[in-house]
């Protein structure tokens, strides 16, 4: 009981929980139950808990959820900065953030409160009215990159889908209806939206779903000619990822993107770049355009933006921005006021001490690698990260480090490393024990030359 009932007509106290300190929720009476404080998520009978975490979480999810994912068979019920925890009890360090998701590690405290303090606030509107969050980072995020506007969506692939709506409407506007046809880069990967699935260049992806949206062209990445006679006088945009995340963690050469970029202007072609997992301050730069002298048209973000929840946004220019007015484009939950209030401080977070973390955790962790057994090569800029491999596997390589208590990811062929940006020396250090480990123990399963 959270305290004595009221006399009829007496003002009513309610006295905070003995266990954890925290007062009912609002309107709940003296029975309310109490959530679990932070850090006591198995306060309760830790076989029950077990049992409810594990086998009953995944029997359900099994049950009821559609299987698109290859799920390791791991339910992950508390985090806290760089540590992950299992129904067990069992700590991971975390070297994936939810596939680059949590900028700040696991329940940041300013990130906490500022989502909790808006959702107690107001929690939705929809965009039929004003709020003051979405407007504050859009206003950051413009000074931050010297775009000119912001529309905000859900997730990488939306932002991805109105950038090559901005980009035709722009083209159409300006130059007639046919040009409309968009180039992509061979081994790009910008979402599974029918639209976006189309505008990844990998064929892996395209069986099953066709028909597809057409006016859309791949060429592979690094080559001038090819995209110099692929963009014909339909070519509306280039649109390309700086660091090929899902492709294998490849970043492109600055040559060639600064040839793209300087051939782009000449035809008036649009640039977009997906910055979905490379911005945010990934690669040691608010943006990785910044690591190339690259200003583009339009930029995509989402994933580390809103250390978290759901969100994407499309970056603008003045001249795409100025033909998309009312009914151009929309989203209902785009701009929401509780995800804005997070990425508003993962943007404040963003300051030149903790990018200089960031390059500097990113210098350790690759000087790391480079002595490890069985690396062939290191790719990726900063914090996005990719190890190749000479003679074991990067999937043999992720099961080893998740049973010793290191979480990786893999694209491709290679091992992917996207930690939280927030990642000390000593967190490092341990990543870089945990792999030595593994890969010393490790046989090898091909040749050099077969690798």
């Amino acid at each position: 009981m959270f305290g004595a009932v009221p006399q009829m007509g007496s003002r009513r106290t309610l006295a905070p929980h003995p266990a954890c300190g925290h007062l009912p929720p609002k309107g709940e009476g003296s029975k309310a139950g109490c959530l679990p404080s932070k850090g006591k998520a198995f306060a309760y009978d830790k076989k029950g808990v077990t049992q409810l975490n594990t086998e009953k979480v995944i029997s359900r999810d099994n049950d009821y959820i559609l299987h698109t994912y290859g799920r390791s068979q791991v339910v992950l019920a508390e985090g806290e900065g760089m540590t992950a925890r299992d129904a067990d009890g069992k700590s991971y360090l975390d070297f994936t953030s939810g596939i680059g998701v949590n900028s700040l590690g696991y329940c940041h405290p300013a990130w906490v409160r500022a989502v909790a303090d808006q959702a107690a606030t107001l929690q939705h509107t929809s965009n039929l009215y004003y709020t003051a969050p979405d407007g504050k980072l859009a206003k950051k995020l413009c000074r931050r990159t010297g775009l000119d506007a912001v529309f905000f969506g859900n997730s990488g692939a939306e932002a991805n889908e109105g950038a090559i709506k901005c980009a035709r409407k722009y083209s159409v506007d300006t130059y007639g209806e046919s040009r409309n046809k968009v180039i992509t880069l061979v081994n790009s990967f910008h979402g599974r939206t029918l639209a976006t699935l189309t505008a990844t260049g990998q064929d892996v992806f395209h069986h099953d779903f066709g028909p597809f949206p057409g006016n859309f062209d791949y060429v592979p990445a690094g080559d001038f000619a090819a995209l110099e006679k692929a963009a014909d006088k339909d070519t509306c945009a280039v649109m390309m990822e700086l660091v090929q995340g899902e492709g294998g963690v490849v970043a492109l050469d600055a040559d060639y993107v600064a040839r793209v970029a300087a051939f782009c202007r000449e035809k008036d072609i649009l640039v977009i770049v997906d910055e979905v997992q490379t911005g945010v301050g990934r690669t040691g730069t608010f943006l990785c355009c910044e690591h190339y002298n690259l200003k583009p048209d339009i930029v995509t973000l989402a994933k580390g933006l809103g250390g978290g929840l759901p969100i994407g946004a499309v970056l603008l220019s003045e001249k795409v921005a100025g033909g998309m007015g009312p009914g151009t484009h929309g989203s209902t939950f785009g701009g929401n006021p509780v995800v804005c209030a997070g990425a508003n401080v993962v943007v404040d977070r963003m300051d030149t001490s903790f990018l200089a973390n960031v390059n500097d955790r990113a210098v350790q962790l690759r000087a790391g690698i480079a002595k490890l057994p069985h690396v062939k090569s290191i790719s990726g800029i900063g914090l996005m990260v990719g190890i190749e491999f000479y003679d074991v596997t990067a999937a043999d390589v992720l099961a080893a480090c998740r049973e010793k208590g290191l979480l990786v990811l893999t694209a491709k062929t290679r091992l992917r490393l996207l930690p939280p940006l927030t990642l000390t020396a000593h967190d490092v250090d341990m990543a870089l024990e945990v792999l030595a480990e593994v890969l010393g123990a490790m046989e090898p399963t091909a040749p050099k030359e077969q690798a």
